[in-house]
C-alpha cells in the first residue's frame, strides 16, 4: 500500500507566533505609535519655539501697557513702594522705553550686575527661534535675561530684564501638555490604523499562512486547499497565485502517487511476466531449428519482439522509479531501424495506413538502438492510433511518414502524419505524464518517455507546425564530442 504523499519535513515547519506583541498584528501597533510619536515630537520642536516667543510677546504687551500710562506723567518718577509693586506684578527687574532720542527708566529695582541674555521678539530665525527654546528649556531657570521689542505702532521700544524661571516654568508645563495629548492622539491613531490595517493584511497573511500550514500537513486533502480570494490588489493575487499552486502541486502530488503504484504494480508482476517470456524465448530458440523458409524468416523478428518486452516491462518499472538507464550509444544504421519498428506495428492494410521510410541507406546516428526505437516506436504508435480513429474528409491518405537527415554532428528525425492533430490540451500539457495523452484514455507516458530518452542523448524533441493538418514531431540528436586522443590514434597510420 502506498503511503499518501506529504513533506518529509511537514511536522518540523515553523508555525505561526502566538505571542500578540510577537506576530505583525503587535509590531505594526508599536510601531504605528512609536512614528506617531516621532511626528508628535517633530511638530512639538517648533511649537515650543513659538509657544516662548508668545509667551515673551504676551509680557512685553502687559509691560508696555503699564509703562505707557507712566510715560505719560512727563517729569513723574514712580514711588519706590509702586515701582516695586509694579515689577512684582509684571514679573520683571526693569522697565525701560526707548526712543531714538532718549530713554525712560519707567521702573527699577534691584538691578542684577549682568545680563545673561538678550532677546529681541521682532527679529529671529525659526533656527534661531528653536535654539533659544530649548536652551531654555534645558538650561535655564535661573538667568537674567534683557528682552525688548516695538512698542505698539510707535517707533518706540520696549526692554524688560527679567528671569527665566517663570517662562521656563510655563514650556515645562506646555510640554508636558504636549506629551500627554500626543501619547492619546498617537494611541487613537495606532487604534485606527491597526484596525484597518489589520483587516486589510494581516487577516489575508493570516488565512494564508493557516491555508500553507493546514495544506502542508495534508497535501492530499481537497478541504485543505485555500480558497481563491476575490479582488485585485496585491494580497488578494498573491492568494489566487497561492490557490493554484496548491492545486497544481495537488495534482503533482497525485501523479507521483499514481506513478509509485504503477511502479509497485510492475514489480510485481515483473517476476511471473519475465518467467512467461523466457519460455516464450525458449520456444522461439526451438523454432528458429526448424527447417521452413517462412519459420526462419518471422522467427529472428520474433526473438527481438520477446527480447523488448523484457526490456520494455524493466524501463516502465523504472520510469516508475523516475530513473532512466543511461544510453550506451554507438553509430546505428537509421533506416533498419525505422523498418523494424513499421514490422512492430504491423499496420493492418484493411485500415489504410501507409507507412513511408524516407532514410537513406547510408544514415547514422549515435544513439542507444534500443531507446531510439522506443522513442521512434512511441511516435509512430501515437500516429498509426491517430489515424486509425480519424477519416479525412477531403479524401487524403492516411500515411505515416518517418524522414531522417544529417546536417553536420546532428541528426534530424522527422515523424509525420496526416491525422487530426495534436488537441489542444494535450498541446498544453505535451509530455506531461497522465495529462499530455492525444487520445481519449491514454496516460501520456509514450511521449514523456520519449522526451526524457532524447534528453539523456544530449538532444531535443519538439512538436513543429505545419500548414497542413497532421502532426509533426523532429527530433534532434548530436554526435557525441570525439576525444582528442581518440581522434589522434585513428589518425596515425
Amino acid at each position: 500500500m502506498v503511503e499518501d504523499a506529504r513533506p518529509a519535513n511537514a511536522s518540523a515547519m515553523p508555525r505561526a507566533a502566538v505571542g500578540f506583541l510577537r506576530g505583525l498584528s503587535g509590531k505594526l501597533l508599536l510601531l504605528t505609535v512609536a512614528f506617531v510619536m516621532l511626528a508628535e515630537v517633530l511638530i512639538f520642536v517648533p511649537s515650543v519655539a513659538n509657544m516662548r516667543i508668545r509667551w515673551l510677546q504676551d509680557r512685553l504687551n502687559t509691560v508696555a501697557a503699564a509703562a505707557v500710562a507712566v510715560d505719560g506723567l512727563q517729569n513723574v518718577e514712580l514711588p519706590r513702594a509702586v515701582q516695586r509693586d509694579t515689577l512684582m506684578a509684571t514679573g520683571t527687574k526693569a522697565i525701560v522705553i526707548r526712543r531714538k532720542d532718549a530713554s525712560r527708566m519707567i521702573a527699577s529695582v534691584d538691578m542684577p550686575p549682568a545680563i545673561d541674555g538678550e532677546y529681541d521678539i521682532a527679529n529671529f530665525t525659526p533656527v534661531g527661534a528653536i535654539r533659544d527654546a530649548f536652551d531654555t528649556l534645558l538650561f535655564g531657570g535661573s538667568r537674567i535675561v534683557r528682552v525688548y521689542g516695538p512698542l505698539g505702532e510707535s517707533d518706540a521700544t520696549i526692554e524688560l530684564v527679567m528671569k527665566d524661571a517663570g517662562l521656563r516654568k510655563a514650556m515645562l508645563v506646555y510640554s508636558r501638555n504636549v506629551f500627554l495629548l500626543s501619547i492619546v492622539i498617537s494611541l487613537i491613531t495606532a487604534a485606527l490604523i491597526f484596525l484597518a490595517i489589520n483587516r486589510m493584511l494581516i487577516v489575508p497573511i493570516r488565512r494564508m499562512t493557516t491555508s500553507m500550514q493546514e495544506f502542508a500537513d495534508e497535501p492530499s486533502n481537497p478541504e485543505r486547499l485555500l480558497v481563491s480570494p476575490e479582488g485585485r490588489d496585491e494580497l488578494a493575487v498573491a492568494g489566487q497565485h497561492l490557490a493554484s499552486m496548491q492545486r497544481e502541486l495537488q495534482k503533482t502530488l497525485k501523479q507521483q502517487k499514481s506513478l509509485a503504484e504503477l511502479g509497485l504494480a510492475v514489480s510485481k508482476i515483473n517476476h511471473d511476466m519475465r518467467n512467461i517470456l523466457s519460455s516464450a524465448q525458449l520456444i522461439s530458440d526451438r523454432l528458429a531449428d526448424v527447417d521452413d523458409p517462412v519459420v526462419k524468416r518471422f522467427a529472428p523478428t520474433l526473438l527481438r519482439t520477446i527480447d523488448r518486452a523484457v526490456g520494455y516491462t524493466q524501463e516502465v518499472l523504472s520510469y516508475g522509479r523516475t530513473a532512466e538507464a543511461e544510453p550506451h550509444r554507438r553509430f546505428v544504421a537509421l533506416r533498419p531501424l525505422v523498418e523494424d519498428v513499421a514490422e512492430l506495428l504491423a499496420i493492418d492494410r484493411q485500415s489504410g495506413i501507409d507507412f513511408e521510410i524516407q532514410i537513406r541507406d547510408d544514415v547514422v546516428v549515435d544513439a542507444d538502438s534500443e531507446q531510439l526505437f522506443r522513442v521512434v516506436h512511441n511516435l509512430c504508435r501515437n500516429a498509426v492510433q491517430a489515424l486509425t480513429q480519424h477519416e479525412p474528409e477531403d479524401g487524403r491518405a492516411k500515411m505515416v511518414s518517418v524522414s531522417a537527415i544529417r546536417t553536420g554532428s546532428v541528426v534530424a528525425i522527422s515523424v509525420d502524419d496526416t491525422g487530426p492533430g495534436m488537441p489542444a490540451k494535450a498541446r498544453e500539457n505535451l509530455f506531461a505524464a497522465f495529462r499530455g495523452s492525444a487520445r481519449s484514455g491514454g496516460t501520456g507516458l509514450g511521449l514523456a518517455i520519449a522526451r526524457e530518452l532524447v534528453l539523456a542523448h544530449g538532444g531535443t524533441i519538439a512538436l513543429v507546425e505545419k500548414p497542413t493538418p497532421g502532426t509533426l514531431f523532429r527530433i534532434e540528436l548530436p554526435d557525441r564530442p570525439v576525444p582528442l586522443d581518440a581522434f589522434r590514434s585513428k589518425a596515425r597510420p
